[in-house]
């Protein structure tokens, strides 16, 4: 009689263990989503021709890492460069349709006007 009561509380801790396991298998999955409604990259660049387009293809490939939805708020902005920064910007900006170049006082704006709630 104490062996099946023992085998009995054994089957019950094994059971349990087996839902705790599907339950945070199951909440992995549904709310460690990445979800970037919200949050914005800014990336403030200047007189950077010779790295600029390195560095974003970069970043943009390793962040999205398949999934493109979540480049919708990357902002890149120019202080007024000196060099072919914009250029390489732009033509960056005509290649990935999920960003956004715009300049330092474009930005500011933008940044003013983000709700914080």
């Amino acid at each position: 009689m104490s062996e099946f009561i023992i085998n009995g509380i054994f089957w019950v801790l094994a059971i349990y263990g087996l839902i705790e396991i599907v339950k945070t298998i199951i909440n992995s999955f549904t709310y460690t989503r990445l979800k970037t409604k919200g949050i914005y990259i800014i990336i403030a660049t200047k007189d950077q021709e010779e790295r600029i387009e390195g560095f974003i293809r970069s970043f943009l490939s390793k962040l999205s890492y398949g999934e493109e939805d979540i480049l919708e708020n990357v902002i890149i902005t120019d202080l007024d460069s000196t060099d072919k920064t914009d250029e390489i910007l732009s033509k960056l900006k005509s290649e990935y349709k999920n960003i956004r170049v715009v300049d330092w006082n474009e930005c500011k704006k933008l940044m003013d006007t983000l709700d914080v709630n």
